[in-house]
């Protein structure tokens, strides 16, 4: 919950330099940007009661980043990532994929895979900035947002102009992003078009495997440590405005992924049959009318459909070359009704700023899983509001509190209490959230049965489960100047009623009833059969951490940020029966101890060119794995990147980079075998070449 912007922490604003004939610019580095996530309405960062995380376009531009996941892990330490072919596992403070809230102007992603969020859904090409509020924030979000919320703002100019933008990266293994946006705004009405194609071939860092069964013998294969894809996001939005008090928005985005991975050989293993292939379409309407400057009613509706499956391209008995077989279809529909509201101060004659939120929200989710046997919809209704009250001169006070009917779940209240003491350059924050997650329809229902590998995997749902809810206390004290930003933030997050998904050893009696759930299954297939899967509410969680952030303005165009996380995330299972006391905590799976990000940036122009040099690293030490696997050791990944900005053509501005990705090659080369996990997915260091090109009216 540290109140201040990262990576380079700040974001940039843009100042023209004095020279008469030159339109390059200076940028000096806001350690105040203005964020909207946190409160639920725009307001400056050091001002909010509930802070964010910021990271702006213009930061993420400078350090040569182009896909999302590399955004947030570059640039904040309590956020790490996983990819593989069914999606990237995402984790903020030792909590994984279905506690983190990700939303898209404030309405919800939908879509995952097995648990894992398709980030190649998010259009990078039209991110303004994105918010990161740490914590449980229910009481304005609703589900699901127990660890955190992730908010991506896109961007929409509003001035009359003509722009198109070709922006593209370029380095080793294949990686390639293209992005062309065209911009048309003109008396009140605005068309912003993008379309973005990203690429990556698979890699290993290790041909080597062990063979099954010892730890001594290995043998080659072609199993990918990074699956490679290819991807291609197409966005339209348009806006009109017939009056400053009214304005309209209508949009959609269309995504298409398909993995890259090595075929199946009869001479080597680690090939595959079939690649995974993910579609999205997403589309959206809304407005705003604004009574004044500070009073607007909002309305939104978003409908969003995600599905994926599986293509094959090996032929096998059941499938040819070319067939597509669905695994999982989502649909999600939304409305949002909310008023931002100024009201009166509350204290009589005392002089102070109020806002109220009054809101409503309705959400219908549907998942058609084939191959779990699931057809199922459920819709939430919910009532919200907050009200944020400055008082005494320096307190502000913000009291939160949400009402959500769930079909299947019933009624659940979850408050948010904020308190904030601002002497002079200091911010003292105290914040108390409730989180509420209700289980999804896949841990509800499904009914699954797959052979991998000539292995059956049978998983079950269970319309038993209870909804998760979560405690998030946090204390935050604060230094703020202009050139100086210190926080430090101590944080607890407790859950209780976690889903998990249990193993339960095969014994004659459960074969004898998996056999007549699923007849589909061969002897030899049940033979085989060791294990099956049932989600249950076994456990509860504990997440305690502490966060340290400062960044500082030393001198014109040179700013340097460092954001140090210490995580101990654990959990204890109930499931076999034990009492509360007597039962074991354990390390959560895939948590972080200790990470940090650092950065230095400097930025100069002369006359029509301008540099910018940045340099950026992250550290983390082990990534720890449960049950049978060994731990991933940590690592330490440093990348440089210089932007150079050329202004001496009438008709558009150059602007080329050059940059090394992971400077000094750290790898993890240990070979593969069914026991060992990875942290670090890098294939090493890469030089990294890029071109904007933006043309001019």
């Amino acid at each position: 919950m540290a109140a201040l912007s990262c990576g380079s922490v700040a974001f940039a604003q843009i100042h023209k330099m004095e020279h008469r004939d030159s339109t390059v610019t200076e940028r000096i580095y806001n350690l105040n940007p203005v964020v909207v996530t946190g409160s639920g309405h725009h307001q400056r960062l050091k001002s909010t009661a509930t802070p964010v995380r910021v990271l702006s376009a213009q930061e993420i531009h400078e350090q040569g980043i182009s896909t999302f996941d590399a955004a947030l892990t570059r640039m904040m330490p309590q956020v790490s990532m996983a990819p593989n072919s069914m999606g990237t596992f995402l984790r903020l403070n030792g909590l994984g994929n279905k506690y983190i809230l990700i939303l898209i102007n404030g309405q919800k992603l939908t879509g995952d895979i097995s648990n894992n969020v398709d980030l190649n859904r998010i259009n990078m090409a039209r991110v303004k900035r994105i918010e990161v509020l740490d914590g449980a924030a229910s009481s304005l979000y609703g589900s699901d947002a127990i660890a955190g919320v992730i908010n991506i703002i896109t961007d929409q100019p509003t001035q009359n102009l003509v722009s198109v933008v070709s922006d593209t990266r370029v380095s080793g293994k294949g990686q390639l992003t293209e992005a062309v946006t065209l911009d048309i705004f003109t008396h009140g009405f605005g068309s912003y078009t993008s379309f973005t194609h990203d690429r990556a071939d698979s890699y290993q860092n290790n041909n080597l495997e062990y063979v099954k069964g010892s730890d001594t013998e290995t043998q080659p294969t072609i199993a990918p440590l990074f699956t490679g894809y290819r991807s291609n996001i197409l966005g339209q939005k348009f806006t009109y405005s017939p009056t400053d008090q009214l304005a309209f928005n209508a949009g959609f985005d269309y995504s298409h992924k398909i993995t890259d991975r090595p075929n199946t050989r009869d001479d080597i293993t680690g090939g595959t049959d079939y690649e995974m292939r993910y579609k999205g379409f997403r589309w959206n309407v809304g407005g705003i009318y604004k009574f004044t400057q500070k009073n607007s009613l909002q309305a939104t509706f978003t409908a969003d459909r995600f599905r994926y499956g599986k293509e094959y391209d090996v032929e096998t008995k059941s499938n040819q070359v070319g067939d597509y077989v669905l695994s999982k279809s989502q649909h999600a529909y939304e409305a949002d009704l909310k008023a931002v509201l100024d009201l009166p101060s509350l204290w009589g004659d005392r002089k102070g700023t109020s806002i109220t939120i009054l809101g409503a929200n309705w959400r219908r989710d549907e998942l058609d899983a084939t191959s779990g046997n699931i057809d199922k919809g459920v819709y939430t209704l919910a009532f919200y509001g907050q009200h944020e009250q400055k008082f005494l001169e320096r307190m502000t006070a913000t009291l939160g509190l949400r009402y959500t009917h769930h079909e299947t779940f019933g009624n659940h209240l979850t408050p948010k209490v904020t308190l904030m003491y601002s002497p002079g350059a200091f911010n003292f924050r105290a914040t108390y959230s409730a989180g509420f997650r209700a289980p999804g329809l896949d841990e509800l229902y499904y009914h699954y049965y797959a052979v991998n590998r000539g292995k059956p995997q049978i998983n079950f749902g269970n319309r038993h489960l209870k909804p998760e809810k979560s405690n998030y206390f946090a204390l935050n004290a604060e230094y703020h100047t202009d050139k100086l930003l210190f926080s430090v933030t101590g944080y607890f997050n407790r859950i209780n009623d976690m889903v998990v998904k249990q193993n339960i050893d095969v014994d004659a009696a459960s074969l004898t009833m998996l056999q007549d759930e699923f007849p589909e299954m061969t002897t030899e297939e049940a033979d085989k059969l060791e294990r099956y899967s049932l989600y249950q509410n076994s456990d509860k969680g504990d997440v305690k951490g502490v966060q340290v952030n400062v960044s500082a303005n030393l001198f014109r165009g040179f700013n340097l940020s460092a954001n140090w996380t210490y995580t101990y995330a654990r959990s204890k299972s109930l499931s076999d029966g034990s009492p509360d006391g007597e039962a074991e905590w354990s390390l959560l799976e895939r948590s972080i101890r200790n990470a940090a990000t650092l950065s230095a940036n400097y930025h100069h122009a002369w006359g029509r060119y301008a540099l910018n040099v940045n340099l950026n690293g992250r550290l983390q030490s082990k990534t720890y794995y449960t049950g049978s696997y060994e731990d991933a050791p940590g690592f330490g990944i440093w990348n440089l990147q210089t932007t150079h900005t050329i202004d001496c053509i009438s008709w558009a501005l150059l602007e080329p980079s050059i940059g090394i990705d992971n400077l000094f090659d750290k790898t993890d080369h240990r070979i593969d075998s069914s026991a060992r996990k990875y942290a670090l997915y890098s294939p090493g260091r890469m030089l990294v070449v890029g071109l904007k090109l933006k043309f001019k009216e």
